[in-house]
């Protein structure tokens, strides 16, 4: 039988761990990529580099593939679609599309009846003004944006006079809760009802970047069986197929509230790649693929520090206890609060 060839689109470190996953299963994999430089190019069987829009690229790249899944949600939705009509695009591409635009994905939050922050659709300057009483708030563009960008925090009215709105551009206005504690959840749905759920992972973010995860998260049952059916029912409202992320706060009342929705693997997910038998990776590409579910299993605690700009060159030269796992995500340029690395860190 002819080895299955997975297509990725994205070739950053997520797109790479894709690729070693799939290897270790004996699926090849191709990635396409708008980063002449990405780092998947050192991990999978071939790479494309060309421009998402390019029709092209997109045929070369699908006339290559079995299936076709992506690490990021920023693709435009038409070349999604576009590819779809020539092979099957898991998570569906439909579902890119309410995820990637940060105001549709709280409408749809809120039509399953899963509490976010209050927020609202600002188009002007003059729907901020009237929105005063969101603030202190955060002011987010519609779309793009990550790891921070593309955010403002506005304190009060006293800054209004500050903030410039773009017209080409649309906003959402989110109200700022008082946080004790953001953890995730990773899901992989391989269809109806049929889930492998990681335990929560706690979080801790640093100038809006993810510094370092930890599981087991120091919650209590009632947030634990909360996160975890809300993630369920997330993923079963969008028929998801793949692994989800879900990103959760927890205020000072504890009151849950979700923040994001990544519809694929996730940073905060990969100390699985040592904590479990299964890795989140792992279990993405099976359930897209279609292939046999395994029971998911926790073999130890651990914790993940992600490792930023110049921490990378730290880290190369350093000696490792039995129990730390350093991975090196070989990015070509070391710029500040980039994602260069990792280190998990298991409990003895």
């Amino acid at each position: 039988m002819a080895k299955l060839t997975l297509g990725i689109i994205g070739g950053g470190q997520l797109g790479s761990m894709l690729c070693i996953a799939a290897k270790k299963i004996g699926i090849n994999t191709i990635i396409f990529c708008d980063d002449e430089n990405a780092p998947g190019k050192n991990f999978c069987d071939e790479f494309i580099f060309g421009k998402y829009e390019s029709i092209s690229n997109i045929e070369e790249f699908s006339k290559k593939v079995d299936l076709v899944t992506y690490e990021f949600e920023n693709i435009p939705y038409e070349t999604l679609k576009y590819i779809n009509k020539i092979k099957k695009v898991l998570p569906k591409p439909k579902i890119n599309k309410i995820i990637q635009n940060r105001l549709t994905e709280k409408d749809f939050l809120n039509s399953c009846n899963i509490r976010t922050v209050n927020y609202v659709s600002i188009n002007s300057y003059k729907d901020l003004k009237s929105n005063s009483n969101l603030l202190p708030g955060i002011l987010k563009t519609c779309t793009m944006g990550y790891d921070g960008k593309g955010q403002i925090k506005i304190n009060s009215d006293n800054n209004l006079e500050d903030i410039v709105i773009n017209k080409d551009e649309k906003y959402i206005l989110e109200k700022i809760v008082n946080i004790k504690k953001e953890i995730s959840i990773i899901i992989t749905r391989y269809g109806q009802n049929k889930f492998e759920i990681y335990e929560p992972i706690e979080n801790l973010h640093e100038d809006q970047i993810l510094k370092y995860s930890k599981i087991p998260a120091n919650i209590g049952n009632e947030i634990l069986e909360k996160s975890t059916d809300w993630a369920k029912i997330i993923s079963e409202e969008l028929d998801y197929i793949g692994t989800l992320c879900v990103e959760y706060f927890i205020d000072k009342n504890d009151n849950l509230y979700v923040n994001e929705v990544a519809p694929r693997v996730h940073n905060s997910g990969h100390l699985t790649i040592n904590t479990h038998n299964v890795n989140q990776f792992e279990n993405h590409i099976r359930a897209i693929c279609g292939l046999e579910k395994i029971l998911t299993k926790k073999i130890c605690n651990g914790k993940m520090i992600n490792l930023l700009g110049e921490d990378i060159n730290v880290y190369r030269n350093k000696k490792f206890n039995s129990n730390e796992f350093f991975f090196d995500y070989l990015k070509k340029d070391i710029k500040p609060k980039r994602k260069m690395g990792h280190i998990t860190i298991l409990e003895k």
